[in-house]
């Protein structure tokens, strides 16, 4: 497999090692057109991806921890994560009043136009 840039094949670093994982496991070789760095046919190359491939995986140890950091801050303030309900609480109790007293959740579902 030949490209012209890297970024015509992949979005992240970690995306890229593993796309020439696969291609070296098949026996075959990288070579990029515009960046001779990442040929996977020389040593140099191969060095070079490995340096790339670990660095790719300390970006995503990085994002990951940050992210669930700002998740536990946010959750600390009160911040509802996700989507906002569909419902207001009233709704919710009146939905509940209407389950237990029989009524079918697609009709609940519908009358205040969500999913049952």
């Amino acid at each position: 497999m030949t490209v012209t840039r890297i970024d015509r094949l992949v979005r992240s670093l970690f995306d890229l090692f593993a796309i020439v994982q696969r291609i070296n496991d098949s026996g075959a070789v990288f070579p990029s057109i515009a960046e001779p760095w990442a040929d996977t046919g020389t040593s140099t190359g191969r060095m070079m991806l490995a340096v790339m491939a670990g660095m790719a995986d300390a970006e995503r140890d990085l994002i990951r921890t940050r992210t669930a950091e700002g998740r536990a801050r946010a959750t600390a303030r009160g911040q509802h994560m996700g989507r906002p309900p569909r419902l207001t609480p009233e709704q919710k109790r009146e939905a509940l009043v209407r389950r237990e007293a029989g009524e079918a959740l697609a009709e609940i579902g519908r009358s205040y136009n969500v999913n049952r």
